[in-house]
């Protein structure tokens, strides 16, 4: 489709969408500034730069062999810079602390914000901002199973230390780029088969968390999150960090919570949990993944979760409270395809949610005018939005449609390849 197809199709839709009571240059303009949260781990499959490279471990797994994988913190941020370039919108990244960038051999509670200085570098480079993540994962003092919830004191202050220390690069991302970085503690404590004692684990966690996050750290440039999950590979039976252990920690700690679409009950979605937990927690965080078979981090396709995830942040008038964040992980693609693809569809899936005609659904249904209610937001599927991407995408100076895989496939030929 040429530049001018483009812009006649949108003039089209947006007069069916003013029709509608929808403004889509206020939809397109809302779009424009909400930053989707790209992880960097898609690019090496969870490898990390640590000097001591460790195997995947924690319930991680990245599947296939495809070519081209970064090795280094700079491959990796040219192959970022490539995806970014074919991403339309605000973008941040959101790293994991095995992706220090440093000639040092730092153990990871040892690690310091100079250790991170040619991200920070990088990032203005781009004018993004940077979230980040401690890694409670691929170690040897995680090989038992258990991190912060370990009966021994000594491994478990490891882990607490490893955590104050990524708090510390965290408002160093905020102070240095000028925007808070979301900071989200996972752990993959658990076990394998029914335990014994249940409460013991959870009343360490508190105490190493409450611990961990007791130095006060200015929120305009850092804010700490917590992430359940449901079981793991290896913590089938019991997992120390269940939702309602974090939605209670969120909530009488004030922290963050962070929902990630593949850490439930294969029947439970996070879109509908976004309007409860609201009503606890002030910021909210989204791992937007593919739960193809429970948690396995498929690339986030435009299905009706990722819609309905959309839907509840933009009906609710929540965007201003949530970080929206990416969290997938295939090796069988290649990896930078993978970042276009989920991103895009993201973002696909937002603007679908900004153009819906909101007033009129919700007038209808406090009438209990459910017809009307339901008609509507049926029709809503089948309304010119995509041809308002399709602007968008242009108004962005990014490809349309699927003319970006091109240049992914020339990437591939001339760098990725050559690896």
């Amino acid at each position: 489709m040429n530049k001018d197809q483009v812009l006649a199709a949108y003039e089209q839709a947006k007069e069916v969408f003013k029709q509608q009571g929808v403004d889509t240059e206020q939809a397109l303009a809302q779009l424009a500034k909400t930053p989707i949260s790209m992880h960097c781990w898609q690019g090496d499959d969870v490898k990390g730069f640590e000097i001591a490279q460790r195997e995947l471990s924690g319930g991680i797994q990245a599947t296939g062999n495809y070519p081209g994988k970064a090795r280094t913190a700079v491959e990796l941020r040219a192959d970022m810079e490539k995806a970014f370039s074919l991403i339309p919108g605000a973008k941040r990244v959101n790293l994991h602390a095995i992706y220090i960038d440093s000639e040092e051999d730092v153990d990871r509670d040892k690690i310091e914000p100079r250790h991170f200085e040619r991200w920070v570098t990088w990032a203005k480079e781009q004018g993004i901002g940077l979230d980040f993540n401690p890694s409670l994962f691929s170690h040897e003092k995680s090989d038992d199973g258990f991190t912060l919830s370990h009966p021994d004191a000594e491994i478990r202050q490891f882990w607490i230390d490893h955590v104050k220390a990524s708090r510390k690069v965290s408002e160093y991302f905020g102070r240095e780029l000028g925007t808070p970085s979301y900071m989200n503690i996972w752990i993959p404590d658990g076990m394998k088969d029914q335990p014994a004692d249940r409460l013991s684990p959870r009343k360490r966690l508190q105490e190493s968390l409450d611990e961990a996050i007791s130095e006060k750290i200015d929120t305009k440039y850092h804010i700490d999150a917590v992430e359940c999950k449901l079981f793991g590979i290896g913590a089938e039976a019991y997992t120390v960090g269940s939702n309602e252990f974090y939605l209670s920690y969120a909530a009488t700690r004030g922290t963050a919570l962070c929902l990630d679409a593949g850490h439930f009950h294969p029947t439970e979605v996070i879109s509908d949990k976004i309007s409860t937990c609201s009503l606890y927690i002030e910021n909210m965080q989204l791992h937007v993944t593919r739960p193809m078979r429970w948690d396995s981090d498929h690339i986030v396709s435009f299905d009706d979760e990722t819609q309905a995830i959309m839907r509840e942040i933009v009906r609710n008038e929540l965007l201003d409270r949530m970080s929206i964040g990416l969290d997938f992980f295939d090796a069988s693609v290649n990896r930078i395809a993978a970042w276009v693809i989920g991103t895009r569809n993201a973002q696909k899936a937002l603007l679908k949610a900004l153009l819906e005609p909101v007033a009129k659904i919700k007038a209808a249904e406090q009438e209990f005018d459910y017809t009307s209610r339901l008609a509507l937001m049926e029709e809503a599927h089948s309304q010119p939005w995509a041809a308002v991407w399709d602007y968008f995408c242009l108004q962005q100076n990014t490809p349309v449609g699927p003319d970006w895989l091109e240049d992914v496939k020339a990437y591939e030929k001339e760098v990725l390849a050559q690896r």
